[in-house]
């Protein structure tokens, strides 16, 4: 298993879900990590569990849709933690319309505000600091598999993650020389808040799963491998990259 020992990690929306899972995977491979989350009940459990496995973990309550409040918790994280070696834009949110005529733009704002300003705040942040430090350093972005098939109950969602996947091929050929390699995932059907109601609808769940050659959604937990391959430091010629992790759904 990949040694992060000497790392530091920050992952965004780390209080729940994917991110969570990420953040774990992090710290079970040797990194200490800082967590962004919103919501005070889930930053309390998210840190006890991460700070079971012995590392140093900081925490930063964050909405990533706002600018000074995303450049203050990143001055907070470098002062509690010394350094960023890798940054997981990973704070998202979900939104429905029964059409797009009647997506109203207040919802489009909402969505765009966090999946997409959010992560722009977030990673022009690490890249300010990994440039000005030297060194190289990773960036991910969370995006989706709505990147690659219809979403049609979701076009704001689908378009903010879409837009991560250009944000991330760019400054992965801007950051090169300066050694920061800038990847995605595309998550597939996972079980984690933000698909809590299609969880409960027998109907969604059977669809989707019957779509997935592995027959079930993903556990949050399993991109924390994931999350420690992209963080590794000696992965140099892999970037501008965007992993799909969805168990074959979308090429079945």
């Amino acid at each position: 298993m990949t040694d992060l020992s000497g790392q530091v990690a920050l992952v965004t929306g780390g209080n729940g879900g994917i991110g969570l899972g990420m953040a774990m995977g992090l710290a079970e491979a040797g990194a200490d990590v800082a967590i962004w989350g919103n919501n005070p009940t889930k930053n309390e459990a998210a840190v006890a569990r991460l700070e079971a496995t012995g590392r140093k973990v900081h925490l930063e309550r964050c909405d990533v849709s706002d600018e000074a409040a995303v450049e203050a918790a990143f001055a907070a994280t470098l002062a509690a933690m010394g350094r960023v070696d890798s940054v997981f834009a990973n704070a998202g949110t979900s939104g429905f319309t029964p059409g797009i005529w009647e997506l109203t733009t207040e919802e489009w704002r909402r969505v765009m505000g966090i999946n997409l300003d959010g992560a722009f705040f977030t990673v022009r942040a690490g890249a300010r600091h990994m440039v000005e430090r030297g060194g190289g350093g990773a960036i991910v972005m969370t995006a989706s598999t709505s990147t690659i098939h219809g979403a049609p109950n979701q076009p704001h969602y689908a378009a903010s993650k879409t837009a991560l996947l250009g944000l991330t091929r760019a400054m992965a050929v801007g950051l090169a020389r300066h050694g920061v390699r800038v990847n995605a995932i595309s998550p597939g059907w996972t079980d984690t808040d933000l698909t809590a109601a299609g969880k409960l609808n027998d109907k969604f769940v059977h669809n989707t799963t019957s779509r997935t050659p592995v027959r079930r959604w993903a556990d949050p937990d399993e991109f924390g491998r994931v999350a420690v391959y992209l963080a590794d430091p000696s992965l140099t010629f892999h970037t501008g990259d965007t992993l799909v992790v969805d168990g074959g759904y979308t090429i079945f």
